[in-house]
């Protein structure tokens, strides 16, 4: 379980007894329940008691939000009386849209930049005429000209980044970016950007010139 900080709504929750056991799972509720966010890690004792109960969900079509969900299962083995405890984490950085994968981005390099971590900037990176504001973690074989890039910047493998400015921003592998002033940029991989664009999301193969 994840400590949340946003509203109750955002995130699908649990609801403790006085044993602190979980009695309920509650997706999304619409009151607050709980500050305990289901994160999607779970560990069964009895994995075959819960392969039965999913069974019985596809056996009777039980569909949520269009989806079959691995919770009515778990509903069904509480229902058989098996007991579940939480397992809590110290903190929880989602990366469920762009906004809070920034943010985790931006946590993430401060917190290895912290612990004296020497290799966020590979050593195959070619840099021509380029300033780098750390924190950032750029990946091999990339190609900075005429750049300014950082802080809180990640860039993935084989990219290049020329004539541009680049802040506070995710770009994946593969990718070209020229004559940009990007702030709040998640991009993705294989895109071919060109322009002036800024907080922007772009994804896979994409080309804007």
């Amino acid at each position: 379980m994840g400590k949340t900080s946003g509203s109750a709504e955002a995130y699908g929750v649990v609801k403790l007894n006085d044993k602190q056991e979980i009695v309920e799972l509650v997706e999304k509720p619409e009151q607050f329940v709980s500050d305990l966010a289901v994160i999607g890690i779970y560990y069964f004792k009895e994995v075959s008691v819960l392969k039965e109960e999913l069974q019985k969900v596809l056996d009777n079509n039980i569909i949520n939000g269009g989806e079959y969900r691995i919770n009515d299962g778990i509903k069904g083995m509480m229902a058989k009386g098996k007991v579940f405890k939480t397992g809590e984490v110290a903190e929880w950085m989602d990366c469920g849209n762009k906004a809070v994968t920034l943010e985790t981005n931006q946590r993430m390099l401060g917190f290895l930049k912290a612990d004296g971590e020497e290799q966020l900037i590979a050593a195959s990176v070619r840099n021509e005429n380029s300033i780098i504001i750390e924190p950032c973690f750029i990946g091999e074989h990339v190609r900075l000209i005429n750049a300014k890039i950082g802080p809180n910047v990640s860039i993935g493998n084989n990219c290049v980044i020329e004539n541009s400015t680049v802040k506070n921003s995710l770009i994946q592998n593969n990718t070209t970016i020229k004559n940009a002033n990007l702030e709040e940029a998640m991009i993705g991989n294989h895109v071919k950007y060109d322009g002036k664009f800024s907080k922007i999301s772009i994804g896979d193969y994409s080309v804007l010139e």
